[in-house]
């Protein structure tokens, strides 16, 4: 029987474990095909792309092998081949891993922390991620202030145009990143994308800078909103991230981002942990 191996490993060293344990076992109900798929696309957690010979690398598994599971993750859409002839995850896998973290109980931890900071603070805060080049809404906690747009769990908006989407992005590592820009790709025009694609850079470089994002009217003319990544200790990845909006005539932008940033970073951290 496959020993409990430790989920804090890199995601491809404990699948590799778990194949090889199993083969040792001579583990008979487990599918070795399967596995070897999984493992393939573990070795994409920690890299934007990678190329044939490196996955052959990265998994130890036969040349003939790889191109047989590429050519079946790419069918099924969990692949994509770049412009440069490099391998990426596909729409498939991100769609399925948005499920799999809207489900988790980080959202349900989370929905009385934002009831509690939307009252205490008078504002409108959400929690959403990045959903094939939307930011899907899980969890809303709308403020007292008359606001333009009524969002609620399930509502879909802009990446590139809202804070919340910038710092998603912001916050991502270089292949979810990909991922993001790629889903973009496919559902926008080439000007929008451009657009998107120069409103997401500059965003990046001011996260950097001052741990936050900021849409200023930019989705709605009415609404201020900053947001941060939401780190989720579970998976070790940035996850979703939070917004705080008002109506942008109460404020400058300015004055609210020192106003309301370091506590919606509190709330972030307090979400991420589960507590």
């Amino acid at each position: 029987m496959t020993e409990n191996i430790s989920a804090a490993l890199p995601l491809l060293d404990r699948m590799t474990t778990i194949l090889e344990q199993s083969k040792d076992d001579n583990d008979r109900q487990f599918v070795t095909a399967l596995g070897r798929g999984l493992t393939l696309l573990a070795a994409f957690e920690q890299h934007e792309q990678l190329s044939h010979q490196q996955l052959c690398q990265m998994t130890a598994l036969p040349k003939a092998t790889i191109t047989r599971l590429i050519h079946t993750l790419m069918t099924l859409g969990f692949l994509r081949i770049t412009e440069h002839g490099q391998y990426q995850l596909g729409s498939s896998a991100v769609r399925l891993s948005a499920t799999a973290w809207s489900r988790h109980d980080m959202v349900a931890t989370a929905e009385p922390l934002l009831r509690q900071f939307a009252s205490s603070n008078e504002v409108s805060v959400n929690l959403a991620t990045e959903v094939e080049g939307e930011m899907r809404y899980h969890a809303c906690c709308r403020s007292p202030a008359r606001l333009s747009v009524n969002l609620q769990v399930g509502s879909a908006v802009p990446v590139a145009r809202t804070a919340i989407g910038r710092a998603f992005y912001a916050a991502s590592s270089p292949a979810r990143k990909a991922v993001i820009r790629s889903n973009l790709q496919e559902h926008l025009s080439k000007e929008e994308y451009d657009r998107a694609q120069s409103a997401l850079t500059e965003a990046t470089e001011h996260y950097a800078k001052y741990g936050y994002t900021v849409s200023d009217g930019e989705f709605s003319t009415d609404i201020l909103a900053v947001a941060v990544g939401v780190f989720d200790i579970a998976t070790g990845q940035y996850a979703y991230s939070l917004n705080a909006s008002v109506p942008s005539a109460n404020w400058q932008a300015e004055e609210y981002a020192a106003m309301i940033v370091p506590k919606l970073q509190v709330l972030a951290e307090r979400v991420g942990n589960g507590v």
